[in-house]
């Protein structure tokens, strides 16, 4: 890297600065978790992981939560809390993801972004023969172990009814 010039110094910084926010959900229905598989030509192809995607310009993240769960599952859910953030391995992209309960459907993948969806408990996962997304695989076993804590929903904030967790 070179010594900075007067034209990089003043050359006008990027504003406001841009963050790829990635959004996840685990959802629970009982004693099982939510997995969806994904297709081929995806990143993370024939790997079982949460339901994930990016937040899209005007969403909120928790919207694009329930919104990418629908699409990628064909299950409705509804948020419980934030279950935290993460920083994910590509360097300006950012986890959110947040601990939801089933309300309706049945486990459908989507035939684009994933092959296979279901719910699957830890002894199912134990004997699964599949492979997860390291990641995925880890929070999820967590959750099902009840080793996590939740930030709920905070609709008293005063920027309400933006979302707040806190």
């Amino acid at each position: 890297m070179g010594d900075p010039n007067e034209e990089t110094l003043n050359a006008p910084a990027q504003w406001p600065p841009k963050m790829a926010v990635c959004v996840g959900t685990v959802v629970l229905q009982g004693k099982r978790a939510l997995l969806i598989r994904q297709a081929r030509g995806h990143p993370l192809a024939g790997q079982w992981s949460i339901p994930w995607g990016v937040v899209d310009e005007g969403e909120s993240p928790e919207d694009a939560a329930l919104r990418e769960t629908y699409e990628e599952s064909s299950i409705k859910a509804e948020i419980d809390g934030l279950l935290g953030i993460q920083n994910l391995p590509r360097a300006g992209w950012l986890g959110i993801v947040f601990l939801c309960h089933h309300v309706e459907g049945k486990p459908v993948a989507d035939g684009v972004e994933t092959d296979k969806a279901a719910y699957l408990s830890l002894e199912e996962m134990d004997s699964f023969e599949e492979p997860f997304e390291p990641w995925c695989e880890w929070l999820v076993r967590r959750v099902l172990r009840g080793e996590y804590t939740v930030t709920p929903y905070e609709p008293n904030n005063p920027y309400h009814p933006r979302g707040a967790f806190l």
